[in-house]
């Protein structure tokens, strides 16, 4: 992610360049060239193009002194020592401009841009070889629940493999963020008390799943407040998934507690820490692309609760719809692997009428059916 701003020192392209491959030479010589009664120039002997001659040049050639055009070379035929043109030109046809691309002074990149190849190939072309960058993040991802196994270890009776942290340390990395892995913490207070705190002296976050509900061994909240001050300032959140969410900030720094179903997790992870940890490494505009479809069938809500609801968009003659693949169950994640977006019904809606025309927020492209 680009720390600074970055301005041009220079026009880009630096002096006319030829857009095509063809020859060089000056328009006015080309008025009245046609097909049936073609203009002949001959070849420029030096470097510079005078009246009645043409110069080759190739796609990024500079434009020789004299010529203010490029004729194409499919409208042209090579005679012994010059050639016909078979099209009139006009000045600057074929012609890349001196600071058509980026003139002096203007901001080529903007701060906060996520570099990718194209911004690399302007960077070099303008002669920067060294930007300031933003460093990632850290964030600290913690798993709690005595039920918990890591991934690759049979579970046994009444244990299930934790997938939180592989899914958000993923999310993480796509943001540009750097995970660090705290591992899985027992349902005990002083356990994931002290588990937090590393987090805290590590990472710039500290995002934990599990233990959040308002059940006996849900202790997350609780060892939160015990680290350090102010604590806990959220807990529960009126959407669905992920209405057990809270957040805190302890010693300056955000730490946000998700559920342990794993979609649910994912959900609060992208309303909340996807956001944050954006803002951490400067990024502007970085919302997930959208479409507009209509919703493939009725789809029942509750009042006074934001639904995140999985879809799979897709194209069918001309037009985009939104099929929801699963309206209840916040620990499957097939309705994850199914979907490629998500469509927010407001919490002042009861649901969505089929047909309904809805906004899809995308994470995988869009199909076709």
């Amino acid at each position: 992610m680009l720390a600074d701003g970055v301005t041009a020192g220079r026009d880009l392209p630096p002096f006319p360049l030829s857009a095509v491959d063809g020859f060089a030479l000056r328009a006015r010589d080309t008025l009245e060239a046609s097909q049936l009664s073609p203009r002949t120039l001959k070849l420029a002997d030096g470097e510079r193009v005078s009246r009645g001659e043409a110069r080759r040049v190739w796609t990024g050639n500079r434009l020789p002194p004299g010529a203010d055009a490029v004729v194409m070379l499919e409208h042209t035929e090579e005679k012994p020592g010059g050639i016909q043109v078979r099209a009139p030109l006009t000045p600057g046809e074929n012609v890349s401009k001196r600071g058509e691309d980026v003139r002096r002074g203007e901001v080529a990149v903007g701060a906060g841009t996520r570099l990718r190849p194209h911004h690399l190939g302007l960077l070099a072309a303008l002669e920067m070889t060294h930007v300031s960058v933003s460093a990632g993040p850290r964030v600290a991802l913690l798993s709690t629940g005595d039920e918990l196994v890591e991934p690759g270890v049979k579970p046994g009776p009444g244990r299930v493999v934790d997938v939180n942290r592989l899914i958000l340390s993923r999310m993480c990395l796509e943001l540009g963020a750097e995970p660090l892995d705290l591992g899985i913490a027992k349902d005990d207070v002083e356990e994931i008390g002290a588990r937090i705190r590393e987090g805290l002296e590590k990472a710039d976050v500290v995002v934990t799943t599990g233990g959040t509900s308002v059940g006996r061994m849900d202790l997350v909240p609780a060892a939160v407040d015990q680290v350090g001050t102010p604590g806990v300032v959220v807990h529960g959140v009126a959407m669905r998934p992920g209405m057990p969410t809270a957040l805190a900030v302890v010693s300056g720094k955000p730490v946000l507690i998700l559920s342990g179903n794993p979609v649910a997790a994912v959900v609060g992870f992208e309303v909340f820490a996807r956001p944050l940890l954006l803002r951490l490494l400067g990024a502007e505009g970085e919302a997930r692309p959208t479409l507009r479809a209509r919703i493939s069938r009725r789809v029942p809500s509750a009042l006074g609760r934001r639904v995140f609801l999985r879809v799979y968009a897709f194209e069918r003659g001309g037009e985009f719809f939104a099929e929801p693949v699963r309206i209840r169950g916040a620990g499957n994640l097939s309705t994850l692997t199914r979907a490629n977006g998500y469509v927010i019904i407001p919490e002042n809606l009861e649901g969505l009428e089929e047909g309904a025309v809805v906004t899809v927020h995308l994470f995988d492209r869009v199909g076709r059916r």
